[in-house]
């Protein structure tokens, strides 16, 4: 029957329960294990905890007779932080060399180079790095800011487009623009900027650079509408309310120009090109002593920046303070040696000083760099027929005129000044 079957296969014969195999009561010993506390490593690294991290870091390395990458790679990341460029590139260096074959490893050590100025040999490293990954984007930009570097401008742009093939990005696009600006070539980079532009439309360091090319090429109507939309994306980027702020001041607007420079000195407080802008609107204003004192400000920021010193010169000029006047248009010239209308300010300077002779020079030197300016013969006319020069100063006066058919227009208050002086040099009414 089912029932006794399954009884007979239930019952067992009974045996004695056969004893476990005891254990040996000796230690394991612990392997050393190289990585064991990376996860340690970059929890206080990307928390920031520098301090206990180098400490975490020395003793992993201590304990590992320095033959933890990791630790090296992240001790790199640390000391460039603190910026011990040299310490960080060792440590860059001995990660590479535990793992020669890390794109990331290779990476650090350029990047490093590149910060100690070492560009040749960091796009050495660049070079070896592209062999494991040639088609990487950050690989052929960083190649081609090297290259900008070296001069060579046709390889960095090359490499500059190769990385945007791969992979747009705003830092390439940037890098490129300011390659063709430092060739001189304004519509190349201008083209660049569009098109970085309609790729990255809400980008306000790109969106202030186009604007700014447009400004330096003369149309103001766009360079606003840019400078505009990038303030309306960054309100404190500063370079789009410099140049708004020009245009706004150029036009005569010092008031709203002085209150997007208001703006500006909360977050640069120490640009000489802000306190110059700033000076000129209260020299428009006709208040020459505040456009005096921010204008020194702006010499002791930059006192190698001849604009300044032109400016200065200007509205010592203006108030009458010809030797001080004479102190910065010699200063401005010593810097810029070509500029014409500084010999003319020079010119002036000199004549209100009782040196006509010299004053002769400044002029003649003005008109050789700059033969077509109109005023510079002008004011050479009024200094020789103060002089008793009359018939040099009718010669001049003649130039003048000439220059100024040629040119057009003129403003009001010259026009007033030769509706005087032509009369009495019987040259005209």
């Amino acid at each position: 029957m089912y029932g006794e079957d399954i009884e007979e296969e239930v019952k067992a014969p009974s045996e004695a329960p056969k004893s476990a195999v005891p254990l040996p009561k000796t230690k394991l010993p612990d392997l050393p294990i190289i990585e064991k506390n990376n996860w340690l490593i970059h929890m206080l690294f990307v928390n920031k905890d520098y301090d206990r991290c180098k400490q975490i870091i020395k003793d992993q390395l201590e304990g590992t007779d320095g033959t933890c990458e990791y630790a090296f790679y992240v001790q790199g990341m640390i000391q460039r932080s603190d910026a011990l460029i040299q310490e960080s590139l060792e440590s860059f260096q001995a990660a590479a060399m535990l793992n020669p074959n890390s794109l990331e490893n290779l990476k650090q050590v350029g990047r490093s180079l590149y910060l100690l100025g070492r560009h040749k040999a960091a796009l050495d490293i660049y070079g070896e790095a592209s062999n494991l990954a040639p088609e990487d984007s950050e690989l052929l930009h960083n190649q081609g800011v090297c290259l900008v570097y070296l001069r060579e401008y046709g390889k960095a742009e090359d490499c500059f487009k190769k990385a945007l093939a791969n992979q747009k990005t705003e830092h390439s696009y940037s890098q490129l623009g300011k390659m063709h600006i430092l060739k001189g070539d304004t519509d190349g980079a201008l083209a660049i900027y569009k098109r970085a532009v309609e790729n990255f439309p809400e980008n306000s360091e790109l969106l202030s650079v186009l604007g700014l090319l447009y400004l330096q090429m003369g149309d103001t109507q766009k360079a606003f509408e840019h400078l505009g939309n990038a303030m309306t994306y960054d309100t404190s980027n500063v370079k789009a309310i410099m140049g708004a702020g020009s245009i706004i001041q150029d036009h005569g607007d010092f008031d709203v120009a002085l209150t997007k420079y208001r703006v500006a000195a909360s977050i640069t407080p120490e640009s000489h090109a802000l306190w110059n802008n700033i000076g000129m609107c209260f020299f428009g204003k006709k208040k020459y002593v505040a456009a005096i004192s921010c204008l020194k400000r702006a010499h002791y920021l930059a006192p190698f920046e001849w604009r300044v010193c032109y400016n200065l010169g200007l509205a010592h000029l203006t108030m009458q303070q010809y030797a001080s006047a004479f102190h910065f248009i010699s200063a401005a010239i010593n810097l810029r040696p070509k500029f014409a209308p500084l010999f003319m300010l020079l010119g002036i300077a000199l004549t209100h000083l009782e040196d006509p002779t010299n004053a002769k020079q400044a002029y003649d030197q003005a008109i050789s760099i700059e033969p077509d300016n109109p005023i510079t013969y002008l004011n050479y006319a009024i200094m020789l027929f103060n002089h008793g020069e009359k018939s040099h100063a009718a010669t001049q006066y003649s130039k003048y005129e000439t220059c100024q058919k040629k040119k057009g227009g003129g403003d009001p208050d010259v026009n007033a000044l030769v509706a005087k002086l032509g009369p009495i040099l019987h040259l005209g009414s």
